[in-house]
């Protein structure tokens, strides 16, 4: 059974991922109508997506925008997209809008009985490193989203919000799970501790930090949010793999340490654009002290922190979440090719992932990027190709013998399964097993407990999250950095009492 979907925001982001995704499960017989929603001036333009060559344009619906503040959708919005929903006999709704709009929109779709695939942050609000209400949001909205949630199964038990969460979905991740978790299984030991990275490789220029919106800073967050709910989510699920009875978390501590624009202005100032690139100085129209001012509470830029996870009052891992804006790029130019610095403009990404699992295991994670992403070479695969991964594993074969020493894991390796079933160790290819994944529960053909990213096990990334938020605004205005919250899973806690979807909103 095929499933006509709408798809709310269609930006670079919903156009370089979600869309080719669609047009694949279209091909499978997945996927029906797909409708897109988004502002009045992005419905005027065509839309085209599917494989290069085909004529498969996208129908754009627009609806006026709201302020961020809104926790309902505005009755003309819903007005529209209640419509689209009869005359397209919706079923699903992908939501890849701005983040900080996610939340009315999945209300919305859960009070018709719509399912629901959620892009990552599950939500953001303006401000949130800079004012402590605004970071506890964070935490807050999830547990909106989880009473909205399982009042709609009461109605419809079908009823599904998955999130897309694509490192759930990456081959190189679940390997990593399945060693975590046998070894706890034969030595009862917990992963002890994480160092996890992320880069964007992305050079804003200091005029582009103000006029670019875009993933930009202007709203009050930044990195944190653009991307580091990857790893907000991932973290806790590959410690969870080595979580046994009796050292359960939770409670998490966080702090963090960031740089906000202005810091980033200082560190390479107009002065040293100008010199570094012809042009910009007449390009340029905010002088330093200009900038300086202006981005003071702008959001982050690079965001460190330190978190340790407790089980009653012990701790049993210490991490390190370290998401950085301002790394290594290959933009040589003043204009960029593409406007928004979504991608390609020379931006190149790194991330790593060292894990260690007391005396018993280490995994060190690396995937590095040292070319355009715009480039192609013979070997995408090959040290610093576009698709470079690597896993290397460490046992102490000393303890049991029978563990090997010393394996890695690379591109090949981790590619799972023959011919067209083939899945890439690569994040593109797990975005697409995420959205195939939830067309086929739609379509039948997979139980819900085979899901991998249901909104229910997300309550500890969207903890974490807000716990980073807190700790930056909290030292903003002069608190404490130190951000304590409640770790537990959902399947931990007393169940949320149902509320009513209007008091919800």
């Amino acid at each position: 059974m095929t499933t006509n979907l709408l798809v709310i925001g269609v930006g670079p982001h919903t156009r370089l991922n979600h869309l080719p995704a669609l047009a694949a499960c279209q091909d499978r017989g997945l996927a029906g109508t797909v409708t897109g929603v988004d502002l009045p001036a992005v419905a005027q333009l065509p839309v085209p997506y599917g494989p290069v060559g085909e004529a498969r344009l996208l129908p754009v619906i627009g609806v006026e925008p709201f302020p961020s503040s809104r926790t309902s959708l505005p009755a003309a919005t819903r007005t529209v997209l209640d419509e689209l929903v009869v005359r397209e006999r919706i079923r699903g709704v992908v939501v890849a809008t701005e983040p900080s709009a996610h939340v009315p929109y999945v209300l919305w779709a859960l009070e018709r009985g719509l399912s629901v695939l959620l892009d990552k942050p599950l939500s953001v609000h303006a401000g949130a490193s800079v004012n402590p209400a605004a970071a506890a949001a964070i935490a807050e909205d999830y547990d909106t989203l989880l009473r909205a949630y399982a009042e709609a199964r009461l109605r419809a038990s079908a009823v599904v919000v998955s999130v897309l969460s694509q490192r759930r979905y990456h081959p190189a991740f679940q390997r990593m799970r399945e060693l975590i978790a046998e070894v706890a299984d034969e030595t009862n030991c917990p992963v002890t501790s994480v160092q996890s990275f992320h880069g964007d490789g992305q050079w804003r220029l200091p005029d582009e930090l103000v006029d670019l919106s875009y993933h930009g800073f202007d709203h009050g967050y930044g990195k944190a949010a653009h991307s580091g709910y990857h790893l907000f989510d991932i973290v806790p699920w590959l410690i969870a793999a080595g979580e046994r009875p009796g050292k359960a978390l939770d409670e998490v501590e966080v702090i963090t340490q960031i740089t906000r624009p202005p810091d980033a202005l200082a560190q390479l100032t107009v002065a040293d654009h100008e010199r570094l690139l012809p042009g910009f100085g007449a390009r340029n129209p905010y002088g330093q002290d200009e900038l300086q001012r202006v981005t003071g509470n702008f959001g982050e830029v690079d965001a460190f922190s330190s978190i340790a996870c407790r089980s009653g009052g012990r701790t049993m891992t210490l991490g390190s979440i370290n998401l950085a804006h301002h790394t290594f790029s290959q933009r040589g130019n003043l204009a960029p090719v593409l406007a928004d610095l979504y991608k390609r403009n020379g931006r190149v990404g790194q991330e790593s992932h060292i894990i260690q699992q007391g005396p018993f295991q280490a995994l060190h994670f690396h995937c590095l990027q040292t070319l355009h992403d715009d480039t192609a070479e013979a070997d995408p695969a090959a040290v610093g190709g576009a698709d470079h991964i690597a896993v290397h594993v460490f046992r102490n074969n000393r303890l049991r013998p029978r563990w090997k020493r010393y394996a890695t894991f690379g591109f090949d390796d981790l590619t799972v399964g023959p011919g067209p079933a083939t899945t890439l160790p690569t994040q593109r290819a797990s975005r697409h097993r995420a959205v195939t994944e939830f067309l086929l529960y739609l379509a039948g053909q997979l139980p819900r407990e085979q899901m991998a990213s249901d909104l229910t096990a997300h309550r500890r990334s969207a903890r974490l999250m807000a716990g980073v938020y807190l700790s930056m605004a909290q030292r903003h205005t002069g608190g404490s950095p130190a951000a304590t919250l409640d770790f537990r899973t959902d399947q931990e806690i007393p169940a949320l009492p149902p509320v009513r979807l209007e008091e919800a909103r």
